[in-house]
């Protein structure tokens, strides 16, 4: 869902996974039109990371 949420409205995405500033900032580039690209790319890459820490914080919390 977040995906899909990424591809459409990058800006919120951020705000899903707790980055509010960069969230603000990806929205200002965003509304350029040109912006709108890398702003969906910086959103999904930003996306991936979240998913990696957050499997990294379970799996230590699983070992002690």
């Amino acid at each position: 869902m977040r995906l899909l949420i990424a591809l459409i409205f990058p800006w919120l995405t951020f705000f899903t996974i707790g980055r509010p500033l960069s969230g603000i900032l990806c929205l200002v580039l965003q509304i350029t039109i040109i912006g709108w690209l890398p702003a969906t790319i910086w959103a999904v890459y930003a996306l991936s990371q979240y998913k990696t820490d957050q499997k990294i914080a379970n799996a230590m919390r699983q070992r002690g």
